[in-house]
């Protein structure tokens, strides 16, 4: 509906609660003779060229009766949703340490930054214990385009373990874990081929495998979910 067309609606709406009709509310509001009776008069077909009230006209008429009269960004409509039960959140802690899709980010601490809330039942579903939840930052390229430069990275710090498994499977890809290599702060899939042996993988086709020794790589937890933020 055109706006025209929904000023002659509120109109008649107000009226019709007012009981009065527009010559005596243009009498009881002090307005100029025919300035209702000449908008309601004249509905305004889509492919019409007749030209409407005046923006003046309008904001008058608006004024008299009651009605608000608004320009200006897009406004939240209808009821809010209702609110959550108590307790339905946690807050999980993000950490201040960069985790590397490249080399590797050294990071002087874990300070904690800021608090995220998530659902506790959906980190139920996923399969994160609340209390084992926690976030940070990824830096670098390496895992494009899963995960990019800036995304956040929600981490299981329980599930600290790789499994063995004989070479790379093309039906599953190898999960994504958090990581400290040499004390640099990371985040790569692993396959583990060997006990003694894990190689690092990247999803973005120009960085290729890294073979490590297992000694070497301390697992701050697995990588559960993650999330973009777009930069258009």
């Amino acid at each position: 509906m055109d706006a025209q067309n929904q000023l002659i609606q509120a109109i008649e709406a107000k009226l019709a609660e007012l009981k009065l009709r527009p010559y005596a509310a243009e009498q009881r509001f002090g307005l100029p003779a025919d300035t209702l009776r000449n908008i309601l008069r004249a509905p305004v077909k889509p492919d019409s060229k007749k030209a409407g009230p005046t923006l003046a006209k309008v904001a008058d008429v608006c004024a008299a009766l009651g009605l608000e009269i608004y320009i200006g960004p897009p406004r939240e409509t209808g009821m809010p949703p209702p609110p959550p039960p108590e307790g339905a959140f946690a807050n999980v802690p993000l950490h201040e340490a960069s985790l590397a899709a490249g080399a590797g980010w050294e990071n002087g601490t874990e300070e904690i930054v800021d608090y995220l809330a998530f659902r506790r039942d959906w980190l139920r579903r996923i399969g994160v214990a609340p209390t084992n939840a926690a976030l940070a930052r990824v830096a670098g390229d390496s895992m494009q385009p899963t995960i990019w430069a800036g995304d956040m990275v929600l981490i299981d710090t329980t599930r600290t373990e790789v499994a063995i498994r004989g070479g790379t499977s093309s039906r599953r890809r190898s999960p994504i874990y958090a990581i400290l290599d040499d004390g640099a702060a990371r985040v790569k899939r692993i396959e583990r081929p060997r006990e003694d042996q894990v190689i690092l993988l990247s999803d973005n086709p120009d960085h290729g495998p890294e073979f490590t020794d297992v000694q070497t790589l301390s697992i701050i937890g697995k990588v559960m979910w993650w999330g973009h933020t777009s930069k258009e």
